[in-house]
């Protein structure tokens, strides 16, 4: 590395996004997901004593897939190698595998190798990593958003263990914006930052579990607001709501919460009381409630609570909606009215919930063939 790859590398670290240079570095530094990492937890205690054997990581997006990868990259004595499926292919994996086989023979120095997106992998590239991964050249770590049973190859999820990380908690969110605002190196510990409390509760809500989507808005909001005369960036709701492109949904001068309302709403559909739902839906309108929102959970509800006693629920739910999206606002309210009163007076069947009880038990049962009986006569 000459002197411009240097300066190149400082530059790009100093620029990186907000949500980039907050990445933890260690264990101790990474918030949420107890149910994996959490104190006395396998893999917690897989990557302190460096004896990890091939991940999958799934979840959704911002809850820490690659941060974790990451963290195991600095943690681990193995050498890492770390690539993305979307821009890499056979050749890529070879370049890595002959790698591998280099540090093995002649360091005998393990080789992870992280595989970002590892879904986006067709059969046969992912078919060319499990020679390697059986006989313990490498050590895969993927990760992805997608459900790897279905996503990923069969055989590739049985040589590794699988680990689901979940959306992260308001409170997780809460301590990751702490932290931000303490770090002087990598945060904003040298500004003098203040939030408001319902700004900073807005930010939270809207981003719904996902710290990516968190920071680059409360980069977008600190680093666009001017310090005032004392030196103090101030962040009022308003420039949260910029920020995040979404303003805060108050439904009330009390400031019932959004999620009550909808509760609300949804609780008036299922026990069959039209004049109540209309009265939630009209508060969410005039409070400038997203109708696809509303829309949504009419769908869902539609399946859930009116589901076989009306099966033409989930029909006029959805024409509805696609009306919505031809007309808009204001005359898309019609739309949102005739399903809100469709769905209010529709007969109700919970039945389909039978699916979940069967869905528990095969999540408990031993992994088991189709009974003779009932397989493909061919």
């Amino acid at each position: 590395m000459d002197l411009f790859d240097q300066h190149l590398t400082k530059i790009t670290e100093e620029e990186a996004p907000l949500a980039a240079r907050m990445r933890p570095q260690t264990l101790d530094q990474f918030i949420g997901q107890d149910h994996l990492i959490g104190q006395g937890r396998l893999l917690r205690r897989a990557i302190s004593l460096d004896q990890l054997s091939s991940l999958i990581f799934s979840g959704p997006s911002g809850t820490g897939k690659t941060t974790l990868a990451r963290v195991i990259a600095n943690t681990t004595r193995a050498h890492f190698i770390a690539i993305n499926a979307v821009l890499s292919g056979v050749k890529e994996i070879r370049a890595a595998i002959e790698i591998a086989q280099q540090k093995r023979k002649f360091h005998n120095q393990r080789t992870i190798l992280f595989v970002d997106e590892v879904h986006r992998f067709n059969k046969s590239q992912q078919d060319a990593l499990l020679p390697w991964v059986e006989n313990g050249t490498i050590i895969l770590i993927g990760a992805t958003t997608e459900n790897p049973f279905f996503e990923v190859n069969k055989a590739l999820v049985s040589r590794s263990r699988i680990f689901q990380l979940q959306q992260l908690t308001d409170k997780d969110l809460y301590k990751i914006v702490e932290q931000t605002l303490a770090d002087s190196e990598r945060g904003y510990g040298k500004l003098t930052v203040q939030i408001d409390t319902d700004a900073l509760a807005h930010l939270v809500n809207v981003t719904n579990g996902d710290a990516r989507s968190l920071l680059n808005a409360l980069q977008l909001a600190v680093e666009t607001t001017p310090p005032d005369a004392t030196g103090v960036i101030h962040i009022p709701l308003a420039v949260a709501e910029e920020s995040i492109q979404q303003r805060a949904v108050l439904y009330d001068k009390e400031g019932d919460a959004h999620f009550d309302t909808i509760s609300a709403f949804i609780k008036s559909l299922r026990g069959s009381d039209p004049d109540a739902a209309l009265y939630w839906l009209a508060k969410m309108v005039y409070a400038g409630e997203d109708p696809r929102f509303i829309f949504r959970r009419m769908l869902i509800l539609a399946s859930e609570d009116v589901g076989l006693a009306d099966p033409q629920a989930v029909v006029v739910t959805n024409a509805c909606a696609e009306a919505f999206d031809r007309v808009g606002m204001p005359e898309g309210r019609y739309h949102l009215a005739q399903a809100v009163l469709y769905l209010a007076t529709a007969p109700k069947s919970n039945s389909l919930m039978g699916f979940f009880d069967a869905l528990a038990a095969v999540e408990i049962e031993n992994v088991a063939e189709v009974p003779t009986h009932l397989k493909d006569a061919n």
